[in-house]
């Protein structure tokens, strides 16, 4: 198996950046509509295509991993600015409690990511032109880091003095604790689906990698 570090799948991928990703899906076999319906995951599928990856296969050498995430932005009076929060990695009450900013899953999946900033014009508009690709390459002392940090360590302690159902999407400045999946009840079983929930990064933060990348 061929194996891309991250260095080489952002240089690939920086070779895109200006282009139409609806145009390249072609190249590589991907169809951003399937049946007449958009097909949600084709922009990440070419985004792997073209950092040189095969679908789900991101691994990079001595056992570490990235992954590509792409986030969209739009124009708001002249400004591109982010359209959505970012998914970091989902939340595990106990590893939470039991690990600081820097053994946690949170940190090895922010310093891990590749980012991908792809225009949206939107809903079922057929081009999405790949605006910016960066990672989020900074020291632990550095001043952003140690915010994030301080985010995780106060959504840490709300979980060990107040439970995981005190966790909330309001809490954190740079990224939030927020519910993730269908929840509610299922209509098959009529039990109540479990409360899950996953860190996210919230819109300053995607904007902020976006300026860095600039």
């Amino acid at each position: 198996m061929k194996i891309v570090t991250r260095t080489t799948a952002i240089k690939n991928l920086k070779q895109y950046v200006g282009k139409d990703l609806a145009a390249l899906a072609e190249e590589h076999g991907i169809h951003p509509f399937l049946n007449g319906k958009q097909n949600k995951g084709w922009k990440g599928l070419v985004l792997e295509r073209l950092a040189g990856l095969e679908t789900n296969v991101s691994k990079a050498p001595n056992g570490l991993s990235y992954e590509l995430k792409s986030v969209s932005f739009h124009e708001i009076k002249g400004e591109l600015v982010p359209k959505e929060t970012m998914a970091i990695t989902m939340i595990n009450p106990k590893e939470l409690a039991g690990e600081s900013f820097f053994e946690s899953h949170v940190w090895a999946k922010l310093k891990a990511i590749v980012f991908c900033a792809v225009r949206w014009d939107g809903k079922n508009a057929k081009d999405s032109k790949l605006l910016r690709v960066a990672n989020l390459d900074f020291a632990e002392d550095d001043k952003l880091i140690q915010e994030i940090k301080a985010d995780y360590d106060f959504i840490r302690a709300k979980l060990i003095n107040q439970g995981f159902g005190a966790l909330t999407g309001k809490d954190g400045e740079w990224i939030q604790a927020r519910t993730k999946g269908t929840g509610g009840v299922n209509p098959r079983t009529g039990n109540r689906r479990p409360i899950t929930r996953a860190f996210y990064a919230r819109t300053n933060l995607v904007k902020k990698i976006f300026e860095i990348a600039s």
